[in-house]
């Protein structure tokens, strides 16, 4: 699963992407693949209090569904601090990953993908 979110996101549309994001994820898990996701958020802004929280209960509404592994590539560290300080309260900073460009990302998600096929 890929997700690329850019700029300053509003609650609504933050709102609408976790609906979306987690109902991905529910039915990717239902059949029975693992979930794994690359969000490119190299061009996301900090976001506003209400749709930080949106995302917080999004993140914990797809550990829920069967998300696994989530690799980051981000672009500003201010950002990076805000979406550390929501994976924290989400609790998915344990299957969390954050990388400086995407060949990185992509290679640790297959390979934490052969690690789970293994387990």
């Amino acid at each position: 699963m890929e997700v690329t979110l850019e700029g300053s996101i509003r609650a609504e549309e933050m709102q609408q992407f976790v609906e979306q994001a987690v109902s991905a994820v529910k039915s990717l898990a239902e059949g029975g693949r693992i979930v794994r996701a690359l969000a490119d958020l190299r061009h996301l802004k900090t976001t506003s209090p209400e749709a930080a929280e949106l995302l917080r209960q999004g993140q914990e509404a797809a550990m829920r569904a069967g998300m696994r592994r989530i690799a980051e590539v981000v672009g500003s560290e201010l950002t990076a601090l805000q979406l550390n300080r929501i994976a924290r309260g989400s609790g998915m900073d344990r299957i969390l990953r954050r990388f400086p460009g995407e060949p990185e990302a992509r290679s640790w998600l297959l390979a934490a993908d052969d690690a789970l096929d293994a387990a």
